[in-house]
């Protein structure tokens, strides 16, 4: 399809602009132009100009501007192509055709949707007749009020094989068939799909009837009965009530996405207009996209039952290998057993507006769903849990996304996990081997001078950045040390924000990557935006650790592999302990200055002399490396 400038500079002509805005918006004219209140944001004192010689539209206040077009995909929501078909139908142009078969294709549609236009029609006569009387009975009953019951056309479907088919006979039987209509079933005579049930229209973004649901009136199955997929509908591509949610959705800037039509319709009588809902199916990636299209994060919810929460974790599992940055999902949870209608009947619009205002973000939805999973009293369970976790991260197919949700799962077990711990003396992990400590007596080391001044700061503003740079490069040269060391190092507080990444990655790397030796992290570090701080920390061999030297340094000969890797994970638990050690330390005496009590003497100065223990382990590790 070519649509030359020309042919779009005409189209724009034909439209009268301050009319085509004038049918969603109330404007006043203002001297040769017109004035309203700006659609696009909240204001009270217009600032909106339509000009119709000019054909576009400016607001003063948020800067948004354009023309016929612009308007039909911004405030409307359609797509370039559909806002130029509905403007050329107005205008009476025909839009040009990209090939014999796409205009045949166009052709037949059309024609399909002049069927369930006419049957829209005919259903909506149904209702208002004699017949309608118990289905006129059941929507009052429900609260849809009259403006509501013609806003979203409900109409009636008689009880009966062929009532349908004989009101639209002009229209041939295979033409019914195709577009749903009617059923037909081998070699029988074909017969009305929709009987005894009250009838929704379904439309497109352009608000065109493209096919029906049924609801039952009485007993029956099923209760709920939607159109079959047909040219013109594609249920998993479709959402309900799109035509007006989208120009509702910007000025509330949301989306709700309920189980239903009949929720969708009962929020729309409350005046909660923004809300739209799948078609009997899950939500498909196609209707992520279409929301994702209206707002970055929009708020699924589904009914208080199991199977409504069941629908909002598949609707969750379906999202994530999707999320980008900026784009994701909420959740709002309804009180066990009640469905939107039930709450806004009970609650007011404003009860709902509060239950959406409290949503949980889907990654506060996947931590409680699998939380709440199963037991988790043993270090089996626990583990469970971590993998479970860790596999919905690894759904995510965003690298950045996918990250921080890693982040976000480790950083929460953490916290699960120590308030489960039961209260007990502070213990101090990796105690001095007798092999290398007895005896020695540790001098302070010049080269970790002053040490008590240099681990102080581990507990205040995280650990200083020398003991970082050490560390990170005995992880480089080590690799197999992240995995066996990985809860405590997601515990270390890394104020450098570049080694914080850097370490983060690599832990990533490591998680994923068994056998996972220096060459081998380097090669996947290499594309990322870290590769130059790990080259450089690999290369600074001059510290005075173990684990930080390598084969014919300056130094002399590397130690044995086993020694360095030793030394490592006893510097990772020093790193980790001294922190709590000093946070303890800090409260003990502060309690000891308000209450200068024996205990409170007695408990500060054993922690302090746990501190001072991990002090010396830690002049001792670098003394060592010299040896």
């Amino acid at each position: 399809m070519t649509l030359t400038p020309q042919w779009l500079d005409e189209l724009r002509s034909r439209i009268t602009l301050s009319t085509l805005i004038g049918r969603t918006v109330k404007v006043t004219r203002a001297g040769r132009e017109y004035k309203a209140c700006c659609p696009f944001h909240n204001e009270k004192t217009p600032s909106f100009t339509i000009n119709d010689e000019k054909g576009f539209y400016h607001c003063f206040g948020c800067s948004a501007h354009g023309d016929a077009i612009r308007w039909m995909t911004d405030q409307r929501g359609l797509s370039f192509m559909d806002a130029v078909k509905e403007l050329a139908a107005e205008a009476g142009m025909e839009v040009p055709a990209a090939d014999p078969r796409a205009a045949k294709k166009a052709e037949e549609q059309a024609s399909l949707r002049d069927v369930v236009q006419a049957a829209a029609d005919w259903f909506t006569q149904q209702l208002g007749s004699t017949n309608g009387a118990p289905a006129r009975e059941y929507l009052t009953k429900r609260g849809i009020s009259e403006a509501t019951r013609k806003a979203f056309g409900f109409g009636l479907a008689p009880d009966s094989r062929s009532a349908l088919k004989e009101a639209l006979k002009k229209f041939p039987t295979a033409m019914l068939v195709e577009a749903g209509m009617l059923i037909a079933v081998d070699d029988k005579e074909p017969y009305d799909r929709f009987r005894g049930r009250l009838m929704i229209p379904i439309r497109d973004a352009r608000g065109r009837v493209i096919a029906f649901g049924g609801r039952i009136l009485g007993d029956g199955e099923p209760k709920y009965l939607n159109s079959p997929d047909t040219p013109l509908f594609d249920k998993g591509r479709t959402l309900y009530n799109l035509d007006k949610a989208s120009p509702a959705s910007r000025q509330t800037n949301r989306i709700v996405v309920v189980e239903g039509y009949m929720d969708v319709i009962a929020l729309a009588e409350a005046g909660i207009a923004d809300a739209v809902a799948p078609l009997g199916t899950a939500l498909t990636e196609n209707q992520l996209g279409l929301i994702w299209r209206m707002v970055p994060v929009p708020v699924l919810c589904f009914d208080g039952d199991s199977a409504g929460q069941k629908a909002a974790m598949r609707a969750a599992m379906r999202a994530l290998p999707l999320l980008r940055p900026g784009f994701s999902l909420a959740f709002a949870t309804l009180p066990a057993g009640q469905d939107p209608d039930d709450l806004v009947r009970a609650r007011g619009a404003a009860g709902f507006a509060e239950i959406l205002e409290d949503a949980q973000p889907l990654v506060e939805r996947l931590w409680a769903h699998e939380v709440a999973a199963g037991p988790l009293a043993t270090p089996e369970e626990r583990a469970a849990l971590k993998t479970r976790l860790l596999a919905h991260a690894d759904a995510i197919e965003d690298a950045d996304v996918r990250h921080h949700y890693r982040e976000a799962f480790r950083e929460r077990l953490d916290a699960l996990f120590a308030r489960r711990q039961p209260e007990r003396a502070p213990r101090v992990p990796w105690a001095p081997s007798a092999r290398r400590g007895a005896g020695r007596r540790f001098a302070p080391d010049p080269r970790l001078q002053p040490p008590a001044d240099e681990t102080r700061s581990i507990g205040q503003a995280g650990i200083a950045a020398p003991l970082v740079a050490a560390l990170i490069g005995g992880l480089l040269r080590y690799p197999e040390a992240l995995r066996r060391n990985e809860e405590a190092l997601t515990r270390l507080a890394v104020p450098d924000s570049a080694d914080a990444e850097l370490l983060g990655a690599m832990l990533d790397i490591a998680i994923g990557q068994e056998g996972l030796d220096c060459e081998g992290l380097l090669a996947i570090l290499e594309p990322m935006k870290v590769y130059n701080r790990a080259t450089t920390l690999l290369r600074a061999d001059g510290m005075h650790f173990s684990f930080n030297r390598r084969l014919e340094s300056r130094q002399g000969a590397a130690p044995a592999p086993e020694t360095a890797l030793r030394d490592l994970e006893e510097y990772i638990g020093v790193l980790v302990t001294q922190p709590e050690i000093r946070a303890r330390l800090a409260e003990a005496t502060a309690d000891f200055q308000r209450t200068m009590d024996d205990e409170g003497l007695a408990r500060q100065q054993r922690l302090r002399a746990m501190d001072e223990d991990l002090t010396r382990r830690l002049a001792a590790l670098s003394d060592s490396s010299g040896q």
